[in-house]
């Protein structure tokens, strides 16, 4: 897929926090998701697994460790799909998604956060966070 960019940079947050996040899809055609935990920013809500970029990792680096600490899923390529920026009321978000299909991918949820497949037609019906709507754009339109 082609990658897609849809960055707005914050004139009060120069140093938005840089997350990676994947979008895993089966052969039949659903896409993996994840419940946010009550307790945290944005708590309930659905989204796409992933997490926060450390000091010295590249993007994909990032991607194949948060993606084996969450999911228990070892990610043999991904290909890039979008850059995006949300700015929230405290604090601004550079999400780079990837995209990987994979047969019939074998997961297990290490955070015991619920995790559920759903058709790609469905995404935009389940509560995600705004910073995730041009994934879904970008997802529908591919």
């Amino acid at each position: 897929m082609p990658r897609k960019t849809n960055i707005k940079r914050s004139k009060i947050n120069n140093n938005p926090l840089n997350v990676v996040a994947l979008v895993l899809e089966n052969n039949q055609g659903e896409i993996l998701v994840a419940k946010r935990a009550d307790h945290k920013h944005l708590g309930g809500m659905w989204e796409f697994p992933g997490g926060k970029v450390e000091d010295g990792e590249t993007q994909l680096q990032a991607l194949k460790r948060e993606i084996k600490e969450e999911i228990d899923f070892d990610l043999p390529h991904a290909t890039p799909l979008i850059i995006t920026t949300h700015k929230y009321d405290n604090f601004t978000l550079t999400l780079d998604v990837w995209y990987h299909k994979s047969n019939n991918p074998k997961i297990h949820a290490n955070e015991n956060q619920p995790l559920k497949w759903v058709d790609k037609s469905k995404l935009d019906t389940l509560g995600m966070p705004e910073a995730d709507r041009p994934i879904i754009t970008a997802l529908i339109k591919a």
